[in-house]
């Protein structure tokens, strides 16, 4: 019989975007100092295999669309799927660690574990899972407790005796990437910490992006005010949404959006004063590179604030908190919008002027969102 003290062949599955495979890795850490010699292999989306190449903790990294998860898209050929299952069964794991937002189900994954012969297999589970979980853990949450999405998964990994105290996320700055930045910013910026504020107005979810004319007005109050200057980052899906903010801009700022590599924008956040976002990606990034931000995050969930990082974390209370919707049902987006120009401002100023650059961890600093929750029931949430 397989015990967890003994297991050194693991795999990790995080199937979701690359904040949430950042905000798993003190986990990830923690299990993978637990026992000398233990191997990790990440089991991730196509979009956390991105960044999964500059977090130093995996021994290999696979790819998988998994059918359960909306972000993978509509396909009725299982054939990928069963190819999955055979793949995981030549590598001879000894188990295997499932890692879940809480609204997630975890029996897909560990069905597929199942069937691949992984003798161990843990998660946090609403409902019995029998014998698809060997180690299951009860979620509780929101109804009998409310925890950041780092420390839920450091707890469930003291389940499996790793210390669980590992709080700090990992990301790795390439040194190349630095330099290839440098290049192509050459005549456009110096890089001088004192210089330049990045600010990211995308986000996947259109519930989680504050308005253009907020993020106008915030960069000119920034540069009329500060003497600095304004970087704005993004894909080169959403230049568009950058072009829109500077073309109601009465200073000049720079356009980054679709111009950087993965590892090169890791690289500008890393050397930035500051980032101002949505709650998105890089606010995950920075934090775990130690760079203070400005987060304006709108409430459909609690649990993605900044992770022990210097931050001032902007919202506007609103009675439909907590919907877990990508498009606002209300069609206001008011927790974000009810936000002012001048509150982001002032938050930034208080950030640039106080000096503090380096991470702080003190957990008492990011607790999840506080409010008087009265649990919603689940049906219908479009879970982002």
């Amino acid at each position: 019989m397989y015990q967890w003290t003994e297991a050194k062949n693991i795999l990790c599955i995080r199937l979701d975007a690359m904040g949430d495979l950042l905000m798993t890795t003190p986990a990830i850490q923690s299990l993978k100092e637990a026992l000398p010699g233990r191997k990790i292999t990440l089991l991730t989306s196509e979009q956390g295999g991105q960044i999964a190449s500059s977090i130093d903790l995996f021994d290999k990294v696979i790819t998988y669309s998994a059918p359960w998860l909306k972000a993978s898209g509509h396909r009725t050929d299982p054939k990928v799927d069963f190819e999955m299952i055979e793949r995981l069964s030549k590598e001879q794991f000894e188990g295997v660690v499932i890692f879940t937002v809480y609204s997630q189900n975890p029996l897909p994954s560990a069905l597929m574990c199942f069937l691949a012969g992984i003798p161990l297999r843990a998660s946090f589970c609403r409902e019995n899972p029998y014998s698809l979980l060997t180690n299951w853990v009860m979620e509780e949450e929101p109804d009998k407790l409310l925890r950041h999405e780092v420390r839920r998964h450091l707890d469930l990994v003291k389940h499996l005796g790793a210390s669980g105290e590992n709080l700090k996320l990992s990301l790795n700055v390439d040194e190349e990437s630095v330099s290839s930045l440098s290049r192509k910013l050459e005549g456009v910026c110096d890089l001088k910490l004192s210089d330049w504020v990045v600010i990211h107005p995308g986000s996947t979810a259109s519930s989680r992006r504050y308005s253009t004319s907020g993020f106008a007005e915030v960069a000119d109050l920034i540069i009329e005010n500060t003497n600095r200057k304004i970087l704005f980052t993004g894909s080169l899906q959403e230049k568009a949404i950058v072009q829109e903010i500077q073309n109601k801009m009465n200073y000049s700022s720079e356009d980054l959006s679709g111009l950087l590599s993965l590892k090169e924008m890791i690289a500008l956040l890393f050397k930035s004063s500051l980032l101002i976002s949505n709650n998105s990606g890089p606010i995950h990034m920075a934090a775990a590179l130690g760079t203070p931000m400005v987060d304006l995050y709108a409430l459909t969930n609690p649990q993605h604030t900044p992770w022990m990082v210097s931050n001032e974390t902007l919202f506007y209370d609103v009675s439909c908190r907590f919907c877990y919707k990508s498009i606002c049902p209300q069609g206001t987006n008011a927790c974000l919008n009810n936000i002012t120009p001048l509150m982001i401002y002032e938050s930034a100023q208080r950030l640039l002027s106080s000096g503090i650059g380096a991470a702080r961890y003190d957990e008492k600093a990011i607790l999840p969102l506080q409010f008087p929750l009265s649990p919603r029931k689940e049906e219908n949430h479009d879970y982002t």
